[in-house]
């Protein structure tokens, strides 16, 4: 892969990035993206049990701003914009990098969903982007970005991808309809797409090493994305040259979706 060399566009912009779980999390690689870009980046962790994983993560990046998000929890949400409000006084970047399912729900298919798994599977991975869109917008006092991480499984089925298909396309038309709310304060938001990777999240899918190896062999590109594809993408969308794009989902994955 020809080797980039991003230039610091994004100096000065205060980015917030919810969803890294480890050095294979998406959202990871859009935090230093971005950090390569020039950000200064304000991290969440999940809780407790994935600190240790993300605490030095955010250390390599020189994020000043390190806090637990659990976004089924109020007061975190409080703390955290509190605390970006306090010392930034603003924000320019929102990166929601969240989705969660019940096993039984998420390896069960769909009919067998029960409502409760179904619920909970779109509380944290739909519902969770407009909570954090509603208290980032008043911060983003002159425009911004916004960005949230769908999948193909969205729009067409994919098999085992089962009750995450239905919460993924809720996602993609919540972000749309954000988009265009957000439209008149200069606030962009981005859906974005990327292919099939082997990320944490993704373990929980059942045949997912199946669905690695047909994307490799369907992509036009003749190869998988990574996350700093990703995380570039993300960061090109969010400088001034994407100034007029915003509601359509940015597919990210070496053009395997274009396939029949």
């Amino acid at each position: 892969m020809t080797n980039l060399a991003p230039r610091p566009i994004l100096a000065n912009a205060r980015a917030l990035i919810c969803g890294i779980a480890n050095e294979h999390s998406i959202a990871y690689g859009c935090a230093k993206a971005f950090r390569e870009c020039g950000a200064e980046l304000a991290i969440t962790y999940a809780g407790e049990k994935t600190r240790s994983y993300v605490e030095p993560l955010a250390r390599q990046l020189a994020a000043p701003i390190f806090m637990p998000l659990d976004v089924s929890n109020p007061a975190d949400f409080d703390a955290v914009f509190a605390r970006i409000e306090q010392e930034w006084g603003r924000l320019d970047v929102l990166v929601h990098s969240l989705a969660w399912a019940p096993k039984d729900d998420l390896q069960g298919g769909l009919l067998n969903c029960s409502a409760e798994g179904f619920g909970q599977a779109m509380d944290i991975s739909c519902h969770s982007f407009i909570r954090l869109a509603r208290r980032a917008a008043p911060l983003m006092k002159d425009g911004g970005a916004m960005f949230t991480m769908s999948y193909y499984g969205a729009n067409k089925v994919v098999p085992n991808y089962n009750v995450m298909g239905p919460v993924k396309a809720a996602l993609e038309a919540s972000a749309r309809y954000l988009a265009f709310e957000l439209g008149p304060k200069g606030i962009r938001v981005h859906p974005v797409s990327p292919g099939p990777l082997q990320t944490r999240a993704a373990s929980g899918l059942k045949d997912f090493d199946l669905l690695l190896n047909e994307a490799a062999q369907r992509a036009p590109l003749g190869e998988l994305v990574d996350i700093m594809d990703v995380g570039f993408t993300c960061a090109f969308l969010a400088t001034p040259y994407a100034r007029r794009l915003s509601g359509e989902t940015i597919y990210v994955d070496g053009g395997v979706h274009i396939m029949a």
